[in-house]
């Protein structure tokens, strides 16, 4: 019976996970926005759906599926930041930072290892 659960709690990631690069897709097909401009606006979007109380429950649902995307780049920025805000103005400003760390901090190790595993070069070479 708990494989039951399990397997419910990676359909449920997946589909949301799913849905959101689905949007992103939709996006990029239907517009001229660039990578990175679509890259802020889902991260902003994160940060406003956080700021509304409207990310938290679908992070409680989907776990990963929601928590993985940039979106959820952007509600862990705002959710350290509304957490820090508790401790005044300086928390505010640094709750993001701090809640965010070890995510960056991961990033740019393991980019940095990958690079001297593997033979990097431009795109045109």
């Amino acid at each position: 019976m708990e494989y039951l659960g399990i397997a419910l709690m990676f359909v449920k990631a997946f589909a949301v996970g799913g849905l959101i690069c689905m949007i992103a897709q939709i996006v990029i097909n239907l517009t001229d926005l660039t990578a990175g401009k679509i890259l802020v606006l889902f991260m902003l979007a994160g940060v406003v759906l956080t700021a509304l109380g409207l990310y938290q429950p679908l992070v409680e649902f989907a776990g990963a599926g929601a928590t993985v995307p940039i979106s959820g780049f952007g509600y862990l920025l705002a959710n350290g930041a509304m957490k820090g805000a508790q401790e005044g103005l300086f928390g505010a400003l640094t709750g993001s930072l701090a809640a965010a760390s070890a995510g960056v901090s991961a990033a740019v190790v393991f980019s940095f290892l990958m690079a001297l595993i593997f033979q990097s070069h431009t795109k045109y070479n």
